[in-house]
């Protein structure tokens, strides 16, 4: 057996959602900042990425985490997010992921009830709260970046002629938030291409008249979610298709989504501090949310949020890379 290329990971998945997690092979990525270090593997590593990411190794709806040191004092970890639709500022179910496997390996001193985890993200710095009985992780709560509103009510002209209305929202990534029943769409999984169709229709008639902007950094723009939400949901228990750039469905609750969709929902006077939120995927799993306190992001009204789901290891690998490989950098079909 030969290889040019040897990458240790721990495989999980979050509420349904897989997080392929990479604990060695890769060595420290140039960069003062976690954020840089994401922009520096795009540039210059993004090889691994399509490696790990694309067939065969990975598929179409595979995402991924690298372990790096922390560009932080008070940080454990530093965490650069990969998918196959490029590379996350932050990930929930990834961040609840990394925390299960950093408690299940014991890559962390393991403390009962809870393991406090500090986790260095491009997008800052969150706390995952591991809740663990008899040496196992059980459930991780995550408190997550500041999540606000964009803007609410905003209307569109799609690329079918059909104008809608729809709520942006910030919760690490940013999601076009709208009720499906305005594509005349039901929330059956029969209709997943089409609801993938519309989600990608509104992303993209989106970016087109200007894509969103992170306040205080820049390199954090773009709408690639998509939080489509089922007939019945409140405020208390909400129901979603979550679409993703470039075309594919977030298994899991989404927990960037979940921090945005309780900023929608507090922005619109819906969902008070401390009230729980439950989030349902499309796959009928859950995560639990909460909102702490509110902020502010370069003078924008924002909330605290958290969330809490589980995360199973499904398996150890190490990724090997023969120089003979015709796919050295996977494929996408």
């Amino acid at each position: 057996m030969r290889s040019k290329l040897v990458l240790h990971a721990v495989d999980s998945h979050t509420e349904g959602m897989p997080t392929r997690v990479i604990t060695g092979g890769v060595g420290t990525v140039p960069g003062a900042t976690m954020n840089e270090r994401r922009l520096y593997f795009r540039e210059h590593r993004d090889d691994i990425k399509q490696l790990l990411m694309n067939e065969p190794r990975g598929h179409a709806a595979m995402s991924g985490a690298i372990l790096q040191p922390s560009t932080r004092p008070d940080c454990d970890f530093g965490v650069l997010y990969i998918e196959v639709s490029g590379y996350l500022p932050m990930c929930g179910h990834g961040t609840i992921g990394v925390a299960t496997v950093l408690v299940e390996t014991g890559m962390v001193e393991v403390v009962e009830p809870v393991t406090t985890i500090r986790l260095d993200t491009p997008a800052g710095p969150v706390v995952a709260e591991v809740e663990v009985r008899d040496g196992v992780a059980r459930s991780v709560t995550l408190r997550n970046v500041p999540s606000f509103a964009v803007a609410l009510d905003r209307k569109i002209r799609l690329a079918d002629g059909r104008t809608v209305t729809y709520d942006l929202a910030y919760g690490g990534n940013f999601y076009a938030i709208l009720p499906l029943d305005q594509f005349d769409l039901p929330f059956d999984r029969a209709r997943k291409d089409d609801i993938l169709a519309a989600g990608l229709s509104l992303m993209e008639a989106i970016n087109a008249e200007g894509e969103p902007v992170h306040p205080e950094d820049p390199s954090i723009r773009g709408c690639h979610h998509v939080h489509l939400v089922a007939p019945g949901s409140t405020a208390r228990h909400s129901r979603h298709a979550m679409a993703i750039h470039p075309g594919w469905f977030d298994r899991s609750p989404c927990g960037t989504g979940t921090s945005a969709r309780m900023a929608q929902l507090h922005a619109r006077g819906e969902l008070p501090l401390e009230a729980e939120f439950l989030n349902e995927s499309f796959i009928g799993t859950h995560f639990t949310g909460r909102l702490h306190g509110t902020t502010e992001v370069a003078g924008v009204p924002a909330v605290l949020p958290s969330f809490t789901g589980r995360a199973w290891v499904t398996g150890t690998a190490q990724y090997l890379l023969d120089p003979g490989d015709p796919f050295p950098a996977g494929f996408v079909l």
